[in-house]
């Protein structure tokens, strides 16, 4: 269920202000898409003023817990017709009921997504879990991809290293009286920068059920209450689903992309020194680079990640 108490693109004047971005704002709308199985597929399809051709060039896939608001001030310093997917169980896409949510189960998706919404070969970005799906996108239909930019993941990251605080922070209540309380732990845990920054975030990305109480509206949160939950000598019914994204082996996938492939990571993310090393001995093709950031590049680089992406677009 969508959420229609607030304008979910009346965030926009303020990022734009904020991240020093002149000019109009672009057309944003939603998107819905019905899958095969009967799932909700949405999306965001963002169109620069003035521009005579609104077909997207660009896709942008966001990481687990996460959805396509993540890339708003990205997608504002891009400047470019734009499409920011809400990965399965994740935004307004609807959960999958075998809560399985790898990169090559979201793939096919993503795919159907850029068939129906796009006319041309894409630029695709992804982050972290979207990062490994784009890969999987790149590999089985290399028809649709132009270029792909992969965020700060490889599929040598430790899961238990920088995603175990993550974990930790949606291993709580799957219910809230409050959009405030969820800012509160966001702020407790270290996410979210400022309080505006927090209260958008958490506004983005939760929903206010029919009885009055707020949840998140990803279907991560659910999974790592259950595991929190399940007695330790029990394997619970819902798998650890961080565990499960980033222990993937993408390798395979990665070796199959025939576009131009590029590592793009935080000197402050999970990708580390010597997973960089891995990758570019992996993948010696591909290009590696590092920016002034955390995990979630597209957060607190966006408008430096924006212009990166905008030069990657030959037309532009």
């Amino acid at each position: 269920m969508t959420d229609t108490t607030f304008d979910e693109f009346s965030f926009r004047a303020a990022q734009a202000a904020d991240a020093g971005i002149e000019g109009p704002l672009p057309h944003a709308e939603r998107l819905t898409l019905t899958l095969p199985d009967g799932r909700a597929l949405s999306a965001l399809r963002s169109t620069p003023a003035g521009t005579t051709d609104p077909a997207p060039v660009v896709t942008l896939l966001h990481g687990a817990g996460l959805n396509a608001h993540t890339w708003d001030t990205t997608v504002l310093a891009l400047g470019l017709p734009a499409l920011a997917i809400d990965l399965a169980g994740h935004g307004d896409s609807s959960w999958r009921d075998d809560a399985a949510y790898t990169a090559r189960v979201l793939a096919p998706d993503v795919v159907a997504a850029i068939q129906e919404w796009t006319d041309t070969p894409q630029l695709l970005v992804g982050q972290s879990l979207g990062g490994l799906t784009a890969a999987a996108v790149a590999a089985s239909r290399p028809d649709l991809v132009a270029e792909l930019v992969v965020i700060d993941i490889t599929p040598g990251v430790d899961p238990d290293a920088g995603p175990t605080q993550i974990r930790e922070f949606f291993a709580g209540p799957t219910d809230w009286a409050s959009r405030d309380e969820l800012v509160d732990r966001a702020l407790a845990f270290g996410l979210g920068g400022t309080r505006a920054a927090a209260e958008r975030g958490v506004y983005l990305n939760s929903r206010v059920r029919s009885d009055g109480r707020v949840e998140w509206k990803h279907h991560f949160a659910h999974l790592a209450a259950a595991m929190a939950d399940a007695p330790s000598d029990q394997v619970p019914a819902a798998p650890d689903a961080v565990t499960a994204v980033l222990g993937e082996s993408g390798w395979e996938d990665l070796a199959g992309v025939t576009a131009p492939i590029t590592l793009i990571r935080g000197d402050r993310g999970y990708v580390t020194a010597a997973d960089a090393e891995e990758f570019a001995r992996r993948v010696p093709a591909a290009s590696v680079e590092v920016m002034a950031s955390g995990h979630n590049v597209q957060e607190e680089q966006p408008v430096a990640l924006g212009r990166r992406l905008r030069a990657q677009v030959p037309s532009a």
